[in-house]
């Protein structure tokens, strides 16, 4: 059961949408004062926009309680009724809290960037907004602009502060990002003009709609194919390693933390919630694709010389457990995807920016050329261990949880027979043993031996107080949740069986 709590008295939703942009803007009226101004303007901006996020879940999501949707909806164009309709609910307030935190954490991050400050950090607070926006969003073609706001940002971000490859690695996300949004645009056009003689945009209304099945499948492939190149899932992937090697690591931070999620969380809040009958027949090939690329991603891994190439194939081969939890159709698969988003969301987050602080301390980025780190950064040695041991889904870590609960979900599922169960399982199984194949070779690349350690210059600073910070305000949910996962079930539960309710296997 749901709540509908309504805000037109006060635009709250609206104001956490709009801020980061809007507060962004007003860092070229800056007097020139330095970069510190615009560093600590932005962290502020960001720490207020959090608040406003948290406020809203302390409030208005009442865990002793059927959870309340908080939703907006004012006119915008009376011409073909569309409207500025934002809400927030079990599945998306997860989304929403972890593009606070994470943003909040890379603009800190961030701190080092010193070259046409300005711009730097007025395109993170658009990125801010771009991202927020669509997991907020229930209107579809409002969803769409908050999806394409985010993709001129990520350009400029990877294209000026870059490393050498810049320009191609920017050149690629944009193509492949931007030919997939045609897609989602006329899947969008698709399921406005064919549910009835009244075009709508309205998500909920569009769910209660009925289309023919072929055509119910054809607006799923348009949808699919957008929020695979966003995920990514292969063969769409191809873009992410290549923009993760030259971005430089606070951007990596939003590509890895957010910008992979809202591919995923689209799945849910679209192809799932809107095309029931299309995901039934789809299913049984997500198992199979999460399956490979769990697989495939792991195996390609260890073959990365680049430290964050590697750390981005990982990427690749964790978010296939997304995809096969959602395969699944069960509330415990479905879940623990949800789980997982959040999960891998601060992992991967906290992997890249620790590769590119130990990239600003020995200009290395390979790993054959490092070695022999542990002694002279230990601190950062430490974390990067803990860190590595969440990615390989070590017990007491989110990552356990949310895998483990996948694979529940998909033993448990009634759609399919035993045997499809057991092989999918196996294959995960298999991807889970890869895991630590190279997550623990980086380590021993990275910090084992001698190569650096008996360079001529071979003391380095280890993590400073700023640093430490962030790699401890990240890891503390990590842990929470791998402690106590039943907090963020208890946010979706209520919309997954809700969800579940248009499936004929739940």
């Amino acid at each position: 059961m749901y709540l509908v709590f309504t805000t037109n008295f006060f635009p709250w939703l609206t104001i956490v949408v709009a801020l980061p942009i809007f507060a962004g803007s007003l860092i070229f009226f800056f007097p020139h004062k330095g970069n510190k101004v615009i560093r600590w303007y932005t962290i502020c901006i960001c720490i207020i926009e959090l608040l406003l996020t948290t406020y809203a879940f302390g409030y208005h999501f009442q865990l002793d309680e059927p959870l309340i949707q908080l939703t907006e909806d004012y006119k915008w164009i009376h011409f073909f009724d569309f409207s500025w309709r934002l809400g927030i609910d079990g599945i998306s307030i997860g989304p929403v809290l972890l593009t606070g935190f994470i943003t909040t954490l890379s603009t800190l991050a961030a701190w080092p960037v010193t070259r046409e400050s300005r711009l730097f950090h007025f395109l993170l607070l658009a990125m801010y907004s771009g991202q927020i926006g669509p997991f907020s969003s229930q209107d579809i073609l409002l969803f769409f602009i908050m999806w394409e706001l985010e993709l001129i940002p990520v350009y400029l971000l990877v294209s000026m502060w870059g490393g050498k490859k810049r320009l191609y690695s920017a050149t690629k996300f944009i193509l492949y990002t931007a030919g997939s949004s045609a897609f989602l645009l006329m899947a969008i056009l698709g399921i406005c003009l064919a549910g009835s003689n009244e075009p709508t945009l309205n998500f909920e209304t569009s769910a209660n709609q009925s289309y023919p099945v072929e055509l119910e499948i054809l607006f799923y492939i348009g949808f699919f194919i957008a929020f695979a190149v966003k995920s990514p899932i292969i063969p769409f992937h191809t873009w992410l390693p290549d923009t993760h090697g030259e971005a430089h690591y606070s951007t990596c931070m939003l590509l890895a933390g957010i910008l992979l999620k809202m591919g995923a969380y689209g799945l849910v809040r679209i192809n799932m919630e809107l095309l029931p009958r299309a995901h039934s027949v789809f299913s049984p090939w997500l198992l199979i694709v999460g399956t490979i690329q769990i697989i495939y991603a792991a195996l390609t891994s260890p073959d990365q010389r680049n430290l964050k190439k590697r750390i981005a194939y990982s990427s690749v081969s964790h978010m296939g457990f997304i995809i096969i939890g959602l395969g699944s159709i069960s509330d415990t698969g479905i879940n623990g995807s949800i789980l997982q988003i959040i999960s891998h969301g601060l992992i991967g987050a906290a992997l890249f920016f620790l590769a590119g602080t130990s990239y600003d301390r020995i200009r290395f980025l390979y790993l054959d050329q490092m070695g022999g780190m542990a002694i002279t950064i230990p601190k950062i040695f430490t974390t990067f261990s803990i860190l590595s041991m969440a990615s390989l889904a070590l017990p007491s870590m989110s990552g356990f949880v949310a895998e483990l609960v996948v694979f529940f979900g998909i033993l448990t599922s009634k759609k399919y027979l035993l045997i499809p169960k057991i092989l999918i399982t196996f294959g995960m199984g298999i991807g889970i043993i890869l895991t630590p194949i190279y997550s623990l070779s980086m380590l021993r690349q990275m910090f084992y031996g001698y190569k650096l350690s008996n360079a001529p210059n071979s003391y380095f600073v280890d993590s400073g107080p700023r640093e430490l910070f962030l790699l401890i305000s990240i890891l503390l949910p990590i842990i929470s949740i791998g402690i106590y996962p039943d907090f963020v079930f208890s946010l979706s539960v209520d919309k997954v069986e809700t969800l579940l309710s248009n499936f004929f296997y739940s």
